[in-house]
């Protein structure tokens, strides 16, 4: 395996040299429809609040209302979209805090923001970085509905020396 240079991966916008503490990134709005919050809550999430209207009104929640793990699904496709294919990342090692604020319902307009709060060289792998976040979704009425932290790990964009090369060296090598 070799590493990866800035120039063999000219589409990537963002390494880990370029995500600074404090930086916050909108990225971007989704709007799930009945039948969306229907067809996910259908395969991975079967409860009846999820699944129809009269579930809905039966629950605490009043009417239809999207899965937690829903919610976090869209946040993932705004991160992809908007973010991740532009950057180095290499995938995450988990999450620290998911909470899920308020109901997500049909025709909601949800909007991510993505807050890095702390990075750090990984100690094992020199060649990639990790970067917490926090990342909120608020809905068209600003009321958040969505809160997660975690960590996500980049790969640099000049690792130091002796990391690049045990990266490009040969098994046992």
């Amino acid at each position: 395996m070799t590493a990866t240079t800035p120039e063999q991966s000219p589409h990537i916008k963002y390494w880990w040299e370029d995500l600074d503490i404090g930086q916050t990134r909108d990225l971007g709005t989704i709007s799930p429809t009945r039948e969306e919050i229907i067809a996910f809550a259908s395969q991975f999430d079967p409860q009846p609040f999820h699944l129809s209207d009269e579930g809905g009104k039966a629950s605490v929640f009043g009417a239809l209302s999207a899965s937690g793990w829903h919610t976090c699904a869209m946040a993932m496709r705004l991160m992809v979209t908007n973010f991740l294919h532009e950057s180095s990342s290499l995938g995450s090692p988990g999450l620290e805090s998911l909470k899920w604020t308020k109901p997500v319902y049909p025709g909601d307009v949800l909007r991510l923001q993505h807050t890095i709060t702390e990075k750090r060289p990984m100690s094992k792998r020199p060649d990639v970085g990790l970067v917490r976040t926090v990342w909120e979704m608020f809905n068209q009425h600003g009321d958040k509905v969505l809160h997660m932290e975690g960590y996500g790990m980049f790969r640099l964009k000049s690792p130091p020396r002796s990391a690049a090369a045990r990266v490009a060296a040969p098994e046992g090598g």
